[in-house]
């Protein structure tokens, strides 16, 4: 069971939903397989930078 997990610079990463994300880290809400968390990953980040790194 893995979580997607969101950083303040709105950047997507998958993590085992057992482990507390690391630090800057929190969970986005949704938890399932990896291929599951990956496909929300990809559905809902569209732009890859940064925010910081947006205009």
């Amino acid at each position: 069971m893995f979580a997607v997990v969101i950083n303040d610079e709105e950047q997507y990463s998958v993590w085992p939903a057992h482990r507390e994300p690391p630090a800057g880290w929190h969970p986005e809400g949704t938890r399932g397989t990896r291929e599951e968390c990956l496909a929300r990953i990809a559905d809902i980040w569209t732009d890859l930078r940064p925010l910081s790194a947006r205009p």
